[in-house]
C-alpha cells in the first residue's frame, strides 16, 4: 500500500494516478471525507486527515504502507518563523516514527539548501525532520513549476505578462506537475537504504520570454513579457492580502540573483519529459 498526500492537487493527484496505472494499491489522503469520494471510484482507500499537524491522524493514515508521499500543504504568505511548517514537519515526523514505513519520498523544492531567508525555507525545516526519523527518505527538489504560468492566461489573451523573473531573457529550470507526480511515484516503487536527494528539471530551461512566445504559439497572436519594478512588489502583494510579503520577494530576489537553484554536489539529477509547451496547451483549454 502507497499513501499519498495532497491527492486533489496536481502533483498528488499525478502521483496517485501514476501508481494505480502501476497497478499499486493506495491510500490517498484528504482533508474531507467528501474530496477523497472520487479516488475511492478509482479503487483507493481514502483516510481523513483534516489538519496535517495532527500527528495522531497521520500515524492511522501511514500506518502499514509500503511507501509514503509526504507534501507540505502550501502557504504562499507564511510568517516569518514559519511556525506552520514546523508543526507539519514535527508532527510527519513523528508518525513516521511510529509506523516505519518502507520509504519516504517528500516533494521538496529546488533552492532547499539556500541559506538564506526566502519563501522555499519552509524544505530546510521538512527535510532535516524528515530524515531524522530513521526511515529510508528521499527529498525529490523540483525545478519551478511550469503549471504556475495558469495565473498569466487571461492576461495573455489581452498580450501582455508581467514578470516577476527578471531578466526577462534569463531562463532558469521548470518541471511540469506531470513529470513530477510521475518521479516521485518512480522512486516510491524503487528500493534504497539511507537518505537521497533527487533534483529534477524539465527537459530544457526556460525564460520569461520563452514563456511569453510558447504562449503566443497557443494562443495564436503575439504576447508579450514585461518586468514588473521591483520596489512595485511589496505594495502589490499586501494589496493582495499577502501580511508577510518578504519571504515571497526573497524568494524571487533568489532566482533572479542566482541564489537559489540546484545544489548539483552531492544529488542525483533527473530530467522530465514534458516541454513548456504541452503545458501551456493544457492551461489555456481549461481557460
Amino acid at each position: 500500500m502507497f499513501v499519498v498526500m495532497g491527492v486533489t492537487g496536481k502533483v498528488g493527484g499525478a502521483v496517485a494516478k501514476c501508481l494505480l496505472a502501476s497497478g499499486e494499491p493506495v491510500r490517498a489522503l484528504v482533508r474531507a471525507a467528501d474530496r477523497g469520494r472520487a479516488w475511492q471510484a478509482r479503487g483507493c482507500e481514502v483516510a481523513v486527515v483534516p489538519d496535517a499537524a495532527d500527528d495522531r491522524a497521520l500515524t492511522d493514515a501511514f500506518e502499514g504502507a509500503a511507501g509514503i508521499f509526504v507534501m507540505n500543504p502550501p502557504n504562499y504568505d507564511s510568517a516569518p518563523d514559519f511556525a506552520d511548517t514546523r508543526l507539519r514537519a514535527a508532527a510527519a515526523a513523528r508518525a513516521l516514527h511510529r509506523t516505519r514505513p518502507g520509504r519516504v519520498v517528500l516533494l521538496s523544492t529546488v533552492g532547499a539548501q539556500a541559506s538564506e531567508f526566502n519563501l522555499l525555507k519552509w524544505a530546510a525545516f521538512f527535510e532535516t525532520a524528515l530524515a531524522g526519523t530513521g526511515v529510508p527518505f528521499a527529498s525529490l527538489r523540483a525545478a519551478w513549476f511550469m503549471e504556475n504560468v495558469a495565473w498569466d492566461i487571461a492576461a495573455a489573451r489581452e498580450g501582455r505578462i508581467e514578470s516577476y523573473l527578471q531578466p526577462l531573457d534569463r531562463p532558469i529550470d521548470m518541471v511540469s506537475a506531470r513529470d513530477i507526480g510521475r518521479t516521485a511515484a518512480e522512486l516510491l516503487r524503487e528500493t534504497w537504504d539511507g537518505l537521497r536527494t533527487v533534483e529534477l528539471a524539465g527537459p530544457r530551461r526556460y525564460s520569461p520570454n520563452d514563456v511569453a512566445r510558447g504562449l503566443a504559439a497557443v494562443l495564436g497572436h503575439p504576447v508579450e513579457a514585461v518586468a514588473v519594478p521591483r520596489e512595485t512588489w511589496e505594495p502589490r502583494f499586501r494589496a493582495e492580502g499577502m501580511r508577510h510579503p518578504e519571504a515571497r520577494i526573497r524568494m524571487l530576489d533568489g532566482f533572479n540573483e542566482g541564489w537559489i537553484g540546484f545544489a548539483r554536489d552531492g544529488t542525483e539529477s533527473r530530467t522530465g519529459t514534458t516541454d513548456l509547451v504541452a503545458v501551456l496547451r493544457e492551461l489555456a483549454a481549461k481557460g
